[in-house]
């Protein structure tokens, strides 16, 4: 007689056995860590925005968060508002940092003035910062940015970052280099219609002394990363005019 573990019956019930052990373990570890995953998210999104107004760790050549302890004490101290814009009305939140930019285009259903839109007042130095999150896509996945502004759009600083481009090509866009040419640079054009900012490999302006040409150059061979970039915050960050317009009046 053959052994009861040989048979057919006893390989599927062993298999489906494990297969509900090991999901629930899987179940138990997920909402074990689903509190630390929430956490770093908060986190990192809190040392994005300092990043983008300035307050980082930076040294003479790299991009450095402040750290993860002090983040959320700085973050409480240089972010002084936090709002929504959406149809046109203005709502203060101070949860607005964790609205997810992805969730918000969606639920948009492809309506710019649906969309929740969180904007970051910070002040540093004597000088209001307002910080804008933005998404797009690059050449292989998203892409996404932290943009801070000033009362006249010209922006004051920036860090970006993405899911999967080309390391030493289009993952440079969260390099120094690339990010800090932005500084200065003007949204809008002399007449005060929102431009964006290109990234080009035919700038004429190649050391980035011109901050009004709206135009940066491009990082050789992620020209289609750096088209996203430019259609991201073309896309994104008009949407913001009108906030910047009733600022003026």
């Amino acid at each position: 007689m053959s052994n009861k573990t040989d048979s057919n019956v006893y390989t599927i019930l062993f298999a489906i056995g494990m297969v509900i052990v090991v999901g629930a373990l899987l179940a138990f570890t997920a909402a074990s860590l689903k509190p630390t995953i929430t956490k770093n998210v908060e986190l990192e999104k809190q040392q994005n925005i300092l990043y983008a107004m300035g307050v980082n760790e930076n040294d003479e050549s790299s991009a450095n968060f402040v750290s993860t302890d002090v983040a959320p004490k700085l973050f409480n101290e240089y972010i002084t508002k936090q709002i929504v814009i959406q149809d046109g009305q203005i709502t203060e939140d101070d949860q607005a940092y964790l609205i997810d930019i992805k969730k918000a285009k969606a639920n948009a259903k492809g309506n710019p003035s649906k969309r929740k839109l969180p904007l970051f007042i910070g002040e540093k130095d004597g000088q209001t910062y307002y910080i804008a999150p933005i998404r797009g896509k690059g050449l292989w996945d998203a892409v996404w940015a932290y943009i801070a502004m000033d009362k006249d759009m010209v922006i004051q600083g920036a860090y970006f970052d993405h899911k999967g481009e080309t390391p030493g090509l289009g993952a440079n866009i969260k390099e120094r280099f690339f990010m800090d040419d932005f500084i200065g640079e003007h949204l809008l054009d002399s007449n005060g219609n929102f431009k964006g900012v290109a990234i080009t490999k035919s700038n004429a302006d190649p050391t980035n002394k011109d901050k009004t040409d709206n135009e940066v150059d491009a990082i050789a061979g992620a020209t289609i990363t750096g088209d996203g970039v430019a259609a991201m915050i073309k896309s994104d960050l008009s949407l913001y005019v009108p906030y910047f317009k009733n600022l003026k009046k």
